[in-house]
């Protein structure tokens, strides 16, 4: 099951939070990061789902669609080709 995140919207983004609980999680390359976890002494802020707060349920990375205005938020994969240098 596939869920649908529209970043730019608010309240879309307000009821998804981090394993803690946080709101503020940003997507980066095939994960999560949460800036309050990361301020925590020994954490880490890198996580691999979201737990949608009005339903209880957790997605992985891999089961969410993150939406912005340009279409849909593209992960920088280590699979892609590099320039040649």
């Amino acid at each position: 099951m596939s869920e649908e995140i529209r970043l730019e919207d608010e309240s879309d983004r307000w009821k998804w939070v981090c394993p803690n609980g946080h709101r503020n999680w940003e997507p980066t390359n095939n994960h999560f990061w949460c800036p309050s976890c990361a301020r925590h002494l020994g954490a880490d802020g890198v996580f691999h789902g979201l737990r949608n707060k009005a339903t209880g349920e957790v997605y992985e990375r891999d089961n969410l669609r993150l939406l912005t205005p340009a279409g849909p938020y593209q992960d920088l994969r280590s699979d892609h080709r590099e320039g040649s240098a």
